[in-house]
């Protein structure tokens, strides 16, 4: 910079420091040359156009020093220093240069006809080298296969890109196919030359398509492993949910009972969803449904124990509201995180009635012979698992004719209603489904919509108290004997069985063991028991039943009498000589005492 320029401009002080500071510089020693000047850094190179014309100056090769701020001044340059240089621009990049090192495939057609003007290394690797100046339909037959010329046409016309994503590649002599997310991009080049190519029908600008495909075959192989691993998952999972469900529900001689499970869509975890029925003894049948809240194998296992603690203590034979408090503690040992709602059901035939107790689930609803569809009222408690609660039972009419639907809230939730909606539409479906059992349960699916994608676990199970008419009403009988105390009561009791039995038309031998259990029951009630006492005898297509109540809640069992014992072996001798006994305390206090015989089939 020369200094004698700017000194007149600088104040006085400043002045001198200059000139004290020229007056320190080191002077070269006499007959010593002075060294010459530094050499200006040359101009980068002008980048050459496609064509091979000359480019116009970038703004690397125009942009000049910028001058010293006024009043101050700029420091001399070291010997030492080597002067800055600016870095290139993107300007001074080669767009080829780029395409053709990227690992994406890269191709470049102009025109209506997409005619090829340029394909990159990696697109030649995958496909091939491919001639310039044929359109894309001759050239690019790969595009074509791929279904992007139709894109192609639609990003020249509207001026937008479009994106295909993973479209498969095959693999040919390569190790493996591959799959590409194709991205078709509108460009346009200025007029700085000739067309691409003589045979390219467009006029300047050019208006064109870049092609850029990228490679996610990794991507997509990773995915395609997590669904296999997420379909092996759901398919334990759903293995082990139908195992601990019943293979084969049990079939009571009163009712007709059909189940259906439905795991969730192929996308949803499969849930604890659950069923059972259970055949008591006597006639009478446990119905049980119940929901895990939670999905995958961890849910199915707690509803597995569930359902198996739900058999034991129904095998006590007690009633619904003591075996959901029962299960209630059992839940939260089990886990205290998972919640489980549930219903448990009795049936009994002489009553005639559906008794029940619920533990946060959905109402049960009744179909009565005329088509008329009810809820169960309440009593229902809190979800099991939450503890603090007493459970009540409640009871509803279900009577020769009847039917009921017990369900899980996969049936009727949706995630856009109200779930008092899906209720109602359920009891729409069930008023007009007839027919038996199973054939009820598909109805309702398909009543209520439940495809194989829906996304909820579906558990239904429906029964009905058929009405029995002319030859199968001959093979179910009742008849009942009210018992007053004295030594006249055991008498009448065994006269009473020999001539019902008689009329039933049961083997001699049937018979004889009929009549000798009822008397060792009414003997066991009038020594054990207090008034009201009453002898029942049942016949089914399958079994002969009898049964004694009285007063005393106390259950009598069954143990080995000594030699010298004047009593005791009651119990033992219906034991060994019926197919099953066993006894229960009745809802308004007291108990029942039954025993069940096997009729021969044919």
């Amino acid at each position: 910079m020369i200094f004698t320029r700017w000194s007149a401009k600088l104040p006085g002080t400043q002045r001198r420091a200059a000139a004290r500071s020229d007056r320190a510089a080191p002077r070269p020693a006499p007959g010593t040359p002075a060294a010459p000047p530094a050499a200006a850094p040359a101009p980068p190179a002008e980048p050459a156009a496609a064509d091979g014309a000359p480019s116009a100056p970038t703004a690397a090769t125009t942009r000049s020093v910028p001058a010293a701020r006024a009043g101050h001044t700029d420091p001399a340059p070291s010997q030492d220093r080597v002067p800055a240089t600016l870095p290139p621009t993107v300007d001074a990049l080669s767009v080829h240069d780029i395409l053709g090192t990227i690992p994406a495939l890269v191709a470049v057609a102009y025109g209506p006809e997409h005619r090829l003007a340029y394909v990159n290394g990696a697109y030649a690797a995958v496909f091939g080298p491919r001639p310039a100046g044929h359109t894309a339909r001759e050239a690019l037959p790969e595009l074509d296969a791929l279904g992007l010329l139709p894109l192609m046409d639609q990003v020249l016309r509207s001026g937008k890109p479009r994106t295909v994503k993973s479209r498969k590649v095959p693999g040919g002599d390569r190790t493996r196919d591959g799959y590409y997310t194709f991205t078709c991009t509108p460009i346009e080049v200025g007029a700085s030359g000739p067309a691409p190519d003589p045979e390219v029908a467009c006029v300047a600008p050019h208006k064109g398509v870049l092609v850029f495909g990228a490679e996610v075959t990794d991507q997509i192989e990773s995915a395609e492993r997590l669904r296999a691993s997420e379909a092996l998952q759901r398919e334990a999972a759903v293995t082990l949910q139908r195992s601990l469900l019943p293979q084969e529900l049990e079939q009571p001689d009163d009712l007709c009972v059909a189940a259906t499970y439905q795991p969730g869509g192929t996308d949803a975890a499969v849930g604890g969803d659950w069923y059972d029925v259970i055949t008591l003894g006597a006639g009478r049948t446990a119905l049980v449904i119940g929901d895990v809240m939670g999905r995958g194998v961890r849910a199915a296992a707690v509803m597995g124990q569930l359902r198996t603690a739900v058999r034991a203590y129904a095998r006590l034979d007690l009633p619904p509201h003591e075996v959901l408090q029962l299960l209630d503690g059992l839940a939260a040992e089990i886990d205290a995180s998972q919640i489980a709602t549930c219903v448990y059901a009795v049936h009994d035939p002489n009553e005639g009635r559906l008794v029940y107790a619920s533990a946060g689930h959905l109402p049960i609803l009744v179909r009565d012979p005329d088509g008329t569809v009810r809820r169960a009222a309440e009593p229902t408690g809190p979800p099991l698992g939450t503890g603090g609660w007493l459970h009540t039972s409640g009871s509803v009419p279900l009577g020769p004719g009847s039917s009921a639907v017990l369900y899980t809230d996969g049936l009727v939730e949706r995630r856009d209603k109200d779930i008092d909606h899906g209720v109602e539409a359920l009891e729409r479906a069930f008023a007009g489904a007839a027919g038996a059992p199973d054939i009820v349960c598909d109805r309702l699916l398909r009543s209520l919509g439940i495809t194989a994608t829906h996304d909820d676990d579906v558990a239904i199970l429906v029964l009905q108290h058929p009405a029995r008419t002319g030859h199968d009403a001959e093979l179910f009988h009742n008849a009942a004997l009210e018992l007053h105390g004295g030594t006249e009561a055991a008498p009448r009791a065994r006269a009473f069985a020999s001539g019902v039995l008689a009329s039933w038309r049961f083997s001699p031998e049937l018979h004889d063991l009929g009549v000798l259990a009822a008397s060792e029951l009414v003997a066991n009630s009038l020594q054990h028991g207090t008034p009201p006492m009453r002898l029942r005898l049942r016949r089914t297509d399958r079994r002969l039943i009898v049964e004694v109540t009285d007063g005393d809640d106390h259950l009598p069992r069954r143990r080995r009498a000594e030699p010298a014992d004047e009593a005791g072996r009651g119990i033992s001798i219906v034991a060994t000589i019926a197919s099953s006994w066993g006894s229960r305390r009745t809802p308004g206090g007291g108990k029942a005492v039954w025993c069940e015989f096997a009729l021969p089939r044919g």
